[in-house]
């Protein structure tokens, strides 16, 4: 790939692009991309994967010309079982190596289709049969994991289906289902058996962008959108070869993939694959810091919410001074907790915004400039990143002015082929092959992106997106219930949960608890299910009768800090929350209080800042004293 300057500034992004995007990626496929990078140095590690937390030091390892030689055999595996260019792997898999195997292979054999294994069936099949899943690969039989269980319940249920491949397991010849060791062992892995002719428009893969009602959101991505964005995260994150990153996201989504996949895996780096279940291994996260000790790495990816449970464990004395940079996006990240962060281990955070349609990323912290704690940072090479003024049914009418909110708007060489189904490509397109992300943002002088809210309805739990069309479906299923509407509850751990708020029948006698329990047992995907029921009179409503979200937004935002507030009783004798919209940060609380007897304005003040330092919203503290203390400045 060659070397490139540090960014710094949109000057450097600038001159980066003078060179254009199709001199950077010559290869015509991702398996063109990766097979490169693997003969150049096939003796050289390319992943060391992690099977148990408590066992860190006796890694699976897998060289180039290893990751290469199974990458053939897969895509040569699915060739033998009917896929072509146009016919669509899906899987669902833990972070294994024959994950890796099987996403790489699929996109030479056809397009990758990785899905979610944590779904409830229902939702993956609707999502192969919107994707028109040809080869099924799955977990086999495993203790306390249901995935096979969910591939048996959909396989018939997908009228395209041809092959079922388990993973670790024995097949079962007599129920047509293949076991994926076994039959990659028979191909040959030096080489393609099939002819294909590749180009760069033709698509690679097909991702679930989140959970929606009625027919999935599919992002269809061409292999010139991955090979572009590995690309750029490259130079971006400085990878080189012989480097070490860490993976800990689940490979069923593009950071996981691309971040710490096609990236590393382009530019000759290795990947410490950490453990099956990743940063959801509690053993895992126990040995982070060790593991970072024992194998060197410079970087890895991740969303707030590691970052937080990072934040609270021992060092332990371990050496982890490899760790340079972490990329850090999927959701808002608190300013407290960015700082504690960096003063704890000393390495940089490179926070950064992207989404699925743009092949990951879009705009990050440069690595070698200024970084702007609480902005996203600086668009990437090839990358457009604009905030619009949007008029009627979603139509451009001008483009913001500096540090003026406006919808953000993408355009470029990343930015994916469409969804699947024709219905979600409606109003999503603005004029001349700008994309509407339905987020909301400004753009400041120097060129950098702040996120204030989001256009469309959707909220972000952890990095894992959620329609909240899924949860008031499940709630309208009950009779008693007359209106429902679910939003984003602001919260210290996720960035936010889903909650939902309510209306009742005249008549109706149920609990917030009973309702609780039905959305329980009516929603699929389990981290939509709400972790609260309000109960209130009215919903409130536009003009024209629709429920008005951001009302609802602020009164959890509301509830939030009052619950917070009420912890400090013995450290304030009163205390009030307003919360409103706000021009530049979207919202923001402002909290009002008087200290308790003997308690001084700067402790108050102070305990109030510590409880609220790990939420991504804005917020003022105003304490005065209470009248039996001395009178002080104003904190």
């Amino acid at each position: 790939m060659g070397s490139l300057p540090g960014i710094a500034t949109l000057a450097d992004v600038a001159a980066i692009e003078k060179t254009p995007y199709h001199e950077r990626v010559t290869q015509p496929s991702t398996y063109h991309q990766i097979a490169q990078a693997a003969l150049a140095g096939p003796g050289e590690p390319a992943i060391s994967f992690i099977a148990a937390g408590n066992d860190f030091a006796r890694p699976v390892q897998i060289n180039y010309g290893q990751l290469l030689g199974r990458i053939n055999q897969s895509a040569n595996l699915f060739h033998a079982l009917g896929v072509g260019p146009r016919d669509t792997v899906s899987y669902l898999l833990p972070n294994l190596p024959q994950t890796v195997f099987t996403l790489w292979g699929a996109e030479a054999a056809g397009i990758a289709n990785p899905i979610n294994p944590l779904l409830e069936p229902k939702a993956i099949a609707d999502i192969c049969r919107a994707a028109g899943t040809k080869v099924l690969v799955a977990l086999g039989e495993m203790p306390g994991v249901d995935i096979w269980q969910k591939a048996m319940a959909v396989r018939g249920e997908l009228p395209g289906l041809k092959a079922v491949v388990k993973v670790m397991g024995p097949a079962e010849p007599e129920r047509g289902i293949f076991a994926f060791d076994e039959e990659v062992a028979k191909q040959p892995g030096d080489r393609l058996v099939f002819q294909r002719s590749f180009s760069q428009e033709q698509t690679a893969s097909i991702y679930h962008t989140g959970g929606t009602t009625g027919r999935p959101k599919l992002a269809r991505r061409s292999h010139l959108n991955e090979m572009l964005m590995a690309w750029v995260l490259a130079h971006a994150m400085a990878m080189s070869r012989g480097e070490t990153m860490m993976l800990g996201l689940p490979l069923f989504h593009c950071n996981g993939t691309i971040v710490t996949g096609l990236a590393p895996f382009s530019t000759g780096a290795q990947v410490v694959m950490l453990t099956p279940a990743g940063f959801r291994d509690q053993a895992m996260m126990a040995n982070f810091y060790k593991i970072v000790e024992h194998y060197r790495p410079s970087s890895f990816s991740c969303v707030p919410t590691v970052l937080s449970v990072l934040l609270d464990l021992p060092l332990g004395g371990a050496d982890i001074s490899s760790l340079k940079y972490v990329l850090c996006g999927a959701a808002p990240l608190s300013v407290e907790l960015f700082n504690r962060f960096e003063e704890k281990t000393g390495m940089k955070i490179l926070e950064g915004y992207g989404l699925t349609e743009a092949a990951v990323a879009s705009a990050a912290n440069p690595r070698d400039g200024r970084r702007k704690v609480g902005s996203v940072g600086l668009r990437l090479p090839y990358h457009d990143v604009r905030t619009v003024v949007l008029g009627a049914e979603g139509r451009f009418l001008r483009q913001a002015h500096t540090n003026e909110i406006g919808a953000v708007a993408i355009k470029g060489p990343c930015v994916f082929q469409g969804y699947v189904e024709p219905e979600h490509n409606q109003g999503v397109w603005l004029d001349d092959g700008w994309f509407n992300t339905g987020d909301l943002g400004r753009l400041d002088q120097e060129g950098y992106l702040w996120l204030t809210g989001r256009e469309k309805d959707l909220i972000i739990r952890g990095g894992h997106n959620i329609d909240p069309g899924m949860i008031e479906e499940a709630m309208y299923r009950h009779p008693q219930v007359k209106a429902a509407a679910a939003v984003g509850r602001p919260d210290k751990h996720a960035g936010e949960v889903p909650v939902v708020y309510v209306s009742l029948a005249a008549d109706a006698d149920l609990t917030p608890g009973q309702l609780m329990e039905h959305a329980a047992g009516q929603i699929a995907e389990r981290a939509a299910v709400p972790k609260e029921v309000i109960v209130l009179d009215a919903l409130p409503l536009t003009a024209v009768g629709k429920v008005f979200k951001p009302a609802l937004r602020l009164d959890a935002m509301a509830r939030v800090c009052r619950d917070e507030l009420a912890g400090l009783d013995g450290l304030l004798s009163d205390w009030q929350v307003q919360v409103s919209e706000d021009p530049t940060h979207g919202a923001k609380a402002v909290i009002t209080a008087k200290a308790s007897p003997g308690v001084s304005q700067q402790q108050a003040a102070e305990a109030i800042k510590e409880l609220l330092a790990r939420y991504t919203f804005r917020y003022e503290v105003a304490v005065s004293p209470s009248k039996q203390a001395p009178e002080e400045d104003e904190a």
